[in-house]
């Protein structure tokens, strides 16, 4: 064997042998996290840049997590792993990711929709009328232009809220009543008797893991909670825009 076959053939044998190590890397883990955590379905291990971490997702029912440990299985590391650079939540992103819904299945005929410039930002928002974080969000964005607002009405902080949804559903120009009730604390005047989808958007604020108000979504399904600062939000808005 000539002596220039040597450095490709050392190459590819490193390669065979990082390959093996991995796999035994993830069946170590494997192993280990199923004995920890029996009652959940382990999803992926994955290999991090940072310091011989593996990142090991698993699911329990509908919920999702992530955890950290090294390459044998040995410990876990629960909470927020942090680029410091960046100030990313890397644990945020990859739940996100894991749990983001599919945007063309939401149910926009049920949505109160409000839409600027040329629309083309968007964000659908489950919104209860008598949560000071919605009103907050939703005043931001009004000062937002080429944008579409869906607003998913989700009454679950007392029962006033039940009525004053129904009530918007059951006005004849829904998105001018829902604006001047959390834009301006108009109350809505139409009777709230209507046939309405009210109960079933609870249920499906529920399904998609609302935990708190305002739940919001963006077009690459990815869902945040909270009333985060425009500056946090409009980039994002940026990023998935629908360009047309």
């Amino acid at each position: 064997m000539s002596r220039s076959r040597w450095p490709c053939l050392a190459a590819a044998t490193a390669l065979a042998l990082m390959a093996v190590e991995g796999q035994a890397d993830e069946r170590a883990i494997r192993q280990a996290f199923k004995s920890k955590l029996p009652n959940t379905q382990l999803i992926s291990v994955e290999k991090l840049p940072y310091a011989g971490l593996y990142e090991v997702t698993v699911q329990g029912g509908k919920e999702h997590a992530v955890f950290y440990t090294d390459a044998l299985g040995r410990i876990m590391l629960v909470g927020n792993l942090i680029e410091m650079h960046t100030d990313r939540n890397l644990t945020e992103e990859r739940l996100r990711k894991l749990s983001a819904t599919d945007w063309n299945r939401l149910p926009f005929h049920w949505a109160v929709t409000t839409r600027r410039g040329n629309g083309r930002r968007q964000i659908a928002i489950f919104s209860d009328p008598n949560c000071p974080f919605c009103e907050k969000f939703e005043k931001d964005l009004a000062e937002i232009d080429n944008i579409t607002v869906h607003i998913f009405m989700w009454p679950v902080i007392k029962p006033e809220s039940v009525r004053q949804a129904k009530s918007v559903w059951c006005s004849k120009d829904r998105a001018k009543a829902w604006n001047d009730l959390m834009l301006k604390r108009v109350e809505p005047m139409a009777p709230a008797d209507c046939e309405n989808p009210i109960d079933e958007l609870v249920a499906l604020g529920k399904r998609l893991g609302a935990t708190s108000t305002p739940t919001w979504f963006l077009p690459n399904g990815e869902k945040y909670l909270g009333a985060q600062p425009m500056s946090v939000v409009v980039p994002l808005l940026d990023a998935t825009a629908r360009r047309k």
